[in-house]
């Protein structure tokens, strides 16, 4: 029973560098700082950092005239040839599977799920992470950005890198965001 058990959840996770107990995952957005991707994940354990080759980092909404917790534009992925993502790969349990999918909103159809082949220092990896539905270009917030760039920092991206991603352009939207949430968590 629990070898069809562990068959089962590999199945289920497709090819993706899974055993029946964890499976990869590639963040590239505010899931780098891990405060933030544990508020709902508790399980999730830095692997080590990798380059997603032929894809551009882009920030927006998955519909137009969306509001949302961030109150601006969140990361997602775009395939472009000759384009690299930066991120880092967590290891997480299967049991917070479905509660990743909750927070990129695939029940709502905000992102979908995808394999991607991550190039790490070790070799390439096969890992789950999310590309947005119908995606419309805007500005993050500039708690958004700050979470990816302490994220960045936090994981020692490639310095060249977070350099991109201070120059992003905020909405320069002042009020309250999940990044109050996530402070309390780092003090």
């Amino acid at each position: 029973m629990i070898g069809n058990l562990a068959h089962i959840a590999r199945f289920c996770l497709g090819n993706m560098a899974a055993t029946a107990d964890h499976f990869m995952y590639f963040a590239f957005g505010s899931n780098l700082l891990k405060e933030r991707l544990q508020l709902a994940n508790p399980s999730a354990i830095f692997h080590c950092t990798g380059r997603l080759k032929d894809y551009t980092l882009n920030f927006g909404l998955w519909g137009e005239h969306i509001d949302n917790r961030w109150h601006g534009g969140v990361a997602t992925i775009e395939q472009k040839e000759g384009g690299e993502v930066w991120g880092v790969v967590w290891r997480m349990s299967n049991d917070h599977l479905a509660s990743l999918d909750q927070q990129e909103g695939v029940d709502m159809g905000m992102y979908f799920p995808l394999e991607v082949t991550v190039e790490t220092d070790n070799g390439a990896l096969l890992c789950r992470t999310y590309q947005m539905n119908r995606f419309h270009a805007c500005p993050p917030s500039p708690q958004y950005k700050q979470v990816v760039c302490l994220g960045a920092q936090q994981n020692g991206l490639p310095v060249q890198y977070m350099r991109r991603l201070e120059e992003v352009q905020t909405n320069n939207y002042s009020g309250p965001s999940i990044l109050d949430k996530i402070s309390q968590v780092i003090k």
